[in-house]
């Protein structure tokens, strides 16, 4: 085996395999929820996924799955008029609608999503959100005594698939390889904001319409591009909806130390003799024992 695949091993083992079990779920919330609120059967329609999943940016191993739940914009106008905390009665009124459908699962809110925690780990985070003309959503918050914000995924999901399709895929590969690092080095960054920088950076990337064999290099540039982020800066601009993202703690000297094991991973690659076996020890440094050994 060769770099292309060790590589090409590597993003298989962190692909999302329980596919089948989330689609027949989000089928059955779907559909639970298009009869209370819209008097239809439907599977699929007035539900998006968003987050990472959304933007198929998610790895195996993933807790939380996002998505959005379009309500009549009736609803808005009946809630909005309440004078106590009409956000949480909403979404009090879509716990009860779920609940008839997984009556034996841990359903609650944190506020702004109802959650439904499945024994087997996952776990889904649905927003009843009401569509805008611009196409964003406005959605209830139950905090402080309610309120309506404004979300707008859409454009997030499209940003990305678009110029993953520019790229031979690799926007997308590139994002689930970080977010394996950020689990085996417990990296205090979100993943939008992965998503976010992979977006910025692989469209200079000069190799960014290669193959697996150079995801050597696609990892250690990305790594010192992360390093090199300003670590005043509070937040970065998602890509199509320039919605702010903000950090949760500094990722970058994590980057940093990462961008050295990847260095001395090129350097054994790259000497005569190659020392492969000491090249895919670096890598395992890095991602854990998804890179195959």
């Amino acid at each position: 085996m060769g770099l292309a695949d060790w590589f090409t091993g590597f993003c298989c083992n962190i692909q999302v395999q329980d596919g089948g079990t989330i689609s027949s779920r989000y089928k059955a919330i779907t559909r639970r929820l298009n009869i209370d609120f819209w008097n239809t059967t439907s599977e699929t329609s007035h539900s998006l996924f968003v987050g990472s999943y959304g933007r198929n940016t998610a790895i195996q191993g993933f807790s939380d799955l996002d998505m959005v739940f379009e309500l009549p914009s009736e609803l808005y106008f009946r809630y909005d008029k309440y004078t106590g905390n009409g956000q949480s009665t909403l979404l009090q009124t879509v716990r009860n609608s779920m609940q008839k459908t997984y009556p034996s699962s841990k359903i609650g809110g944190d506020g702004q999503v109802v959650v439904v925690s499945f024994q087997d780990g996952i776990t889904f985070e649905v927003v009843p959100v009401f569509t805008n003309k611009a196409g964003s959503y406005t959605y209830p918050d139950a905090n402080c005594g309610g309120s309506w914000k404004t979300t707008n995924p859409r454009p997030e999901i499209e940003a990305i698939r678009t110029r993953n399709s520019a790229c031979n895929g690799n926007l997308v590969r590139l994002c689930k390889i970080m977010r394996a690092w950020k689990r085996n080095w417990d990296v205090p960054i979100g993943g939008l904001l992965i998503d976010t920088l992979a977006y910025q950076f692989i469209d200079d990337w000069q190799y960014k319409d290669k193959s697996y064999l150079y995801y050597d290099y696609l990892c250690r540039d990305f790594f010192r591009f992360m390093a090199d982020q300003d670590k005043n800066k509070e937040y970065w601009k998602a890509p199509g909806s320039g919605q702010y993202v903000y950090g949760k703690g500094l990722f970058q000297w994590k980057a940093r130390r990462c961008f050295n094991i990847s260095f001395e991973a090129v350097e054994h690659e790259t000497a005569d003799p190659k020392r492969e076996w000491s090249a895919k020890q670096k890598w395992r440094e890095i991602f854990g024992n998804s890179f195959p050994e």
